[in-house]
């Protein structure tokens, strides 16, 4: 376990590999890249991380290629294994998108394509032996790489942030920046639910609760962008950590063999092989899984963003 001519300690190895290229302004006001966390952090809000963008850039690149080809040589006579396999997942997503989207809107089945190709390919990147591709760049002289992007909480957000975005297009376009501002001031509380049936006391009882209502809804509101990306992350984020610490610990059991510790040293690194198989075989049920809830929250939410209330 190194970073290039330096010996990583456990705390250092997990750090390592937790840590993204990140390219922005340093302390002495010059750019460039961050050579540790610290370094990273104090570049602000203006860094970006190199590693994230490009795998996921590249991943997004690699899905729309491989569309495009089963596109142009699609065929109904004598579809191939690819063409086959790319019907299947555009039929499961057309099929989420009617079962969770109540109305007209020739969009929602490409959006739940894409999101869920998208968050999939980059979750898959996890399967991906935690040192392979991190010790390659380190030997090239990039000093980090992250190459799950959706274990950096600024993909899992700004995934999120999009969505956020459609949702209060649509909310505005189908309800009118009125009906939507009634939406949210006359919801969940009126004075009729309260059993006042006189007019003016409704006017008054209804003018102290549309404050709260406010409130209350501007809250439920920004939780739905905030709740989708921080489930994406925190459950992609646990995932990779405990491939780390698998690795470190197969490591671990390599370092003791070669100080002559064999049974320990057998015990731990078969031990941290077989943790290793079994953890990436049930982490491909989590990785399609939260692509798939990612998907049908984008659905539902977006079907939310087009119903009208009784305002």
């Amino acid at each position: 376990m190194a970073s290039g001519n330096e010996v990583l300690t456990s705390g250092g190895y997990i750090k390592h590999h937790l840590t993204n290229l990140t390219f922005g302004q340093k302390a002495d006001g010059s750019w460039g890249i961050a050579h540790g966390a610290e370094e990273a952090a104090q570049m602000g809000f203006w860094s970006i991380h190199l590693d994230s963008m490009a795998w996921s850039i590249g991943l997004a690149l690699i899905m729309f290629f491989v569309f495009r080809k089963v596109a142009k040589g699609f065929s109904v006579d004598k579809p191939g294994k690819l063409q086959l396999f790319i019907e299947s997942i555009f039929e499961f997503a057309d099929t989420s998108a009617k079962d969770g989207f109540q109305f007209a809107n020739v969009y929602i089945a490409p959006l739940a394509l894409t999101i869920f190709c998208w968050v999939f390919l980059m979750n898959l990147m996890d399967l991906i032996p935690v040192d392979w591709i991190p010790e390659a760049f380190v030997a090239a002289g990039v000093p980090y790489m992250k190459i799950v992007p959706s274990t950096d909480i600024n993909v899992a957000l700004g995934l999120a942030l999009a969505i956020f975005i459609m949702i209060l297009y649509y909310s505005f376009k189908e309800k009118s920046p009125w009906g939507f501002f009634l939406e949210l001031t006359t919801h969940p509380f009126s004075a009729k639910e309260f059993g006042i049936k006189s007019s003016g006391a409704q006017m008054a009882m209804n003018a102290i609760l549309y404050p709260l209502n406010f409130v209350l809804e501007v809250v439920s509101l920004l939780a739905k962008p905030v709740s989708l990306g921080l489930r994406l992350f925190g459950n992609m984020y646990a995932g990779e950590l405990i491939f780390i610490l698998i690795a470190l610990m197969f490591s671990g059991g390599w370092l003791m063999l070669s100080e002559g510790g064999y049974l320990s040293g057998t015990l731990l690194a078969l031990g941290g092989g077989m943790l290793q198989i079994v953890w990436a075989i049930f982490h491909i049920l989590v990785i399609t899984l939260q692509a798939y809830i990612f998907m049908m929250l984008t659905i539902v939410y977006l079907n939310q963003a087009h119903e009208h209330g009784d305002h």
